[in-house]
């Protein structure tokens, strides 16, 4: 059936039409019979001798070539449009495969300028939304300047003078502006006061004469979730002994870096009785290198007498000497640190020491000071155990003095 049709198209060759030629060359092009006429169309377009003159693909292109040189644009244009048509019609089996590549690079060319449409619609949309971002931020920075930087007023609407009232408007304003930036810094970086508790109490009234200063999170309480009942903080072991036991001797301060919305109620919680004098939160902290640092030197206290107890070497970075550094509490009901704590606080006191940064700096060197407190313990107890003992079979002397007695004998 192909050679028949074939035949049929070198018969068509003969007449000198320019749309049959060209679709005869186009023919040839796309849908080449085996490798010789490939050869044969390459030679042609180089111009070499064919070495089988009545060969039917050369005829072919030599007849496209002829026509094609002599045909105008308008021929061309004709000719690109009809070929296909034509040679869809002899050649059935390629109407298919032209009508599928045709809606191929049709669809391609919809896709490629949807996409430049895309692409300059969303350019166009990024410059838009820069510029209102700078129109924005413009805009904000004017106001800023103008309300940080304009002088104050007093009840009557009059300006009150300050130290930039003599500098033209511009450098007043920015001066200002610089002032109030400071300012809400160290706000936000040092303690909200400059005395973090009042002046200690005066006779008639007791002033414990020490002063211990606790981390309430991980160190008398703990946060712990479980399904039942979510969020909720576990008391330490032994937390209502050592509150007790230590209100008589120290005056007790919770300070911690959380915040109060959730540090007041704990406490209230915690201690019903009031063995806790004083609540200190973040805002009293100083923020330094990203961490929150209890600042001792605002206290109002003699650091003589002010222990901190804390498990956060960096909370307390400021006053290493007067820190007590106990392990992390993780939530188990077997520990025991509070009341060996309790035994440690309970001895300086009964022991009236009068600088407690020197006991703390000894117990630093140690990895656990409250286990190292516990083995002086045991050997003290051991050594007055000792003491005792000799003492009991102390032997008494065999010639006792001679006493006389009111009846006159003596032994």
């Amino acid at each position: 059936m192909f050679h028949r049709n074939l035949l049929q198209f070198s018969r068509l060759v003969n007449v000198h039409n320019p749309q049959v030629c060209s679709l005869a060359a186009a023919f040839v092009r796309r849908y080449s019979f085996n490798q010789n006429a490939q050869l044969l169309w390459l030679r042609q377009q180089r111009h070499e001798p064919c070495e089988n003159a009545l060969c039917f693909p050369t005829r072919l292109l030599h007849l496209s070539a002829l026509v094609t040189s002599q045909s105008g644009n308008d021929s061309k244009a004709n000719v690109q449009n009809a070929a296909p048509q034509l040679l869809s019609k002899l050649f059935p089996q390629t109407a298919v495969e032209t009508a599928e590549a045709e809606k191929v690079q049709e669809q391609k060319r919809k896709e490629e300028e949807e996409s430049k449409k895309e692409k300059e619609s969303s350019w166009k949309r990024m410059k838009l939304g820069f510029i209102i971002f700078g129109a924005s931020v413009t805009a904000f920075s004017i106001y800023t300047v103008f309300i940080f930087g304009a002088p104050d007023r007093d009840p009557e609407g009059n300006v009150i003078e300050d130290e930039f009232s003599q500098l033209p408007t511009f450098q007043q304003y920015f001066k200002r502006l610089w002032k109030s930036m400071t300012y809400y810094q160290k706000m936000i970086q040092e303690p909200s006061r400059e005395k973090l508790l009042p002046d200690p109490l005066k006779y008639p009234y007791i002033q414990p004469p020490y002063t211990l200063v606790l981390e309430m999170k991980d160190v008398l309480v703990h946060p712990d979730w479980t399904y039942q009942t979510g969020w909720r903080f576990k008391k330490r072991p032994g937390i209502d002994k050592f509150l007790e036991s230590l209100a008589r001797h120290f005056e007790i301060v919770i300070f911690t870096a959380d915040q109060g919305m959730t540090v007041f109620p704990i406490l209230d919680a915690l201690d019903p009785h009031g063995y806790i004098m004083y609540r200190l939160v973040r805002d009293a902290t100083h923020f330094v290198d990203g961490h929150h640092v209890k600042n001792l030197d605002n206290l109002n206290r003699d650091l003589n007498r002010v222990i901190v107890v804390d498990w956060d070497p960096n909370s307390t970075k400021l006053h290493p000497e007067n820190t007590l550094n106990i392990p992390r509490w993780t939530g188990n009901d077997d520990d025991t640190t509070l009341f060996d704590l309790m035994a440690f606080l309970l001895t300086i006191a009964n022991s009236e020491v009068d600088d407690v940064r020197e006991v703390m700096t000894h117990y630093k060197q140690f990895p656990n000071p409250l286990m190292q407190f516990r083995e002086n313990q045991r050997r003290l107890a051991e050594q007055m155990a000792e003491k005792e003992q000799e003492e009991k079979h102390r032997t008494k002397p065999a010639i006792q003095k001679w006493k006389p007695s009111f009846l006159g004998s003596g032994r």
